[in-house]
């Protein structure tokens, strides 16, 4: 008799508490708009112009832009049960650690009935992509003229031909498949990521680093810094150098051997508003609005039949353009994290060394 009360007892306390939890999180909604968090620049204006701003006039709901967006502040937050953002976009390696720490809320696709007309390289369990660019080779034309930079990675570590200070992203993500072009290996052969083609790609940046000057952690620097002329060439993200050229900077980039990647969406584990994540994640990956990321020509569409609709000028940046990705990498994403993870203390020691 006494098990059995204890029994309804605990089973009476659960559900007390999931109905205390379920209001918490109703107040938690009730006490600030919605959050959307990316990182910066050309892509949170992207974004808030191609997807939030038509989602909150037709909904006729407030949504919140911020940034700069920082992964561990994601986790961070969900373990203090202190959930700030409600969507927000990260790199694809951020999609796999979250499924696999437990910080990030599963997608119902159930609810996502446009996510079926993506590639299903563009889904996950726990985010999904819902535009595309690129990590490429950009220099400053007081160093290069426009049409006369370096085309290939190979190109990039030639340091008599082309001499100057290079930066670099600050982590191995990136640098690894540029390391392994420059050393020859065909785009084909960059994943799986052997222990092997990790230690090639170590020397190659061993052999480079006297001349990295300045490893970038925002997305801004390598633009910022090559119109300066403080860098000759640098790594940087498409959409960056694009916006930097709509104001005259005196940059160029190339195409050739970049490596080209999606902005994936998760949703935080906790938030208040995971229903009103999913109306977004649908509404963003709608054809309308996939197509104006054509109009705004700085990140392009992750749906192909917009990225079909692209004229001219906007095929001349559109990192999926057929004349443009057939001379880049398309980064494994999966991949990525479970290099990023097999050699975070290598490259920790590598950059202080």
């Amino acid at each position: 008799m006494m098990l059995r009360r204890d029994l309804l007892i605990r089973s009476v306390g659960a559900g007390i508490a999931m109905v205390l939890a379920a209001h918490s999180r109703v107040a938690r909604a009730q006490s600030r708009p919605f959050t959307f968090c990316s990182w910066g620049g050309a892509l949170s204006d992207a974004e808030k112009s191609a997807f939030m701003a038509p989602f909150a006039a037709a909904k006729g709901t407030e949504i919140i832009n911020t940034s700069p967006m920082e992964p561990a502040k994601i986790k961070a937050m969900v373990e203090a049960k202190n959930v700030e953002w409600d969507l927000c976009t990260v790199g694809g390696r951020t999609v796999w650690q979250g499924a696999k720490e437990g910080f990030l809320e599963p997608l119902d696709y159930s609810v996502l009935p446009n996510a079926a007309h993506l590639e299903a390289n563009w889904r996950a369990p726990y985010g999904i992509a819902t535009s595309t660019g690129a990590t490429i080779i950009g220099w400053s034309t007081k160093a290069f003229p426009a049409n006369a930079g370096p085309q290939s990675w190979m190109d990039f570590w030639d340091v008599k031909r082309f001499p100057g200070s290079r930066g670099l992203y600050k982590y191995f993500l990136y640098n690894y498949e540029a390391a392994t072009l420059a050393a020859g290996l065909r785009r084909d052969e960059i994943f799986p990521a052997t222990p092997e083609k990790i230690d090639t790609a170590f020397g190659k940046l061993t052999e480079l680093k006297k001349s990295v000057t300045v490893w970038w952690g925002a997305g801004a620097q390598p633009p910022q810094l090559l119109s300066t002329g403080e860098l000759a060439l640098s790594s940087v993200w498409s959409g960056r150098i694009l916006a930097a050229q709509a104001e005259k900077a005196p940059v160029a980039f190339t195409y050739k051997d970049g490596i080209a990647w999606a902005n994936w969406w998760v949703v935080p584990k906790g938030s208040p508003y995971v229903k009103m994540a999913h109306e977004v994640i649908n509404f963003a990956l709608g054809e309308g609005p996939q197509e104006k990321l054509l109009a705004l020509q700085i990140y392009g569409p992750v749906l192909g039949s917009a990225a079909a609709k692209a004229d001219d000028a906007a095929r001349k940046v559109l990192v999926m353009a057929p004349e443009n990705i057939k001379d880049m990498v398309i980064l494994d994403e999966q991949e990525s994290y479970k290099y990023m993870a097999a050699t975070e203390e290598r490259w920790n020691k590598f950059l202080v060394g």
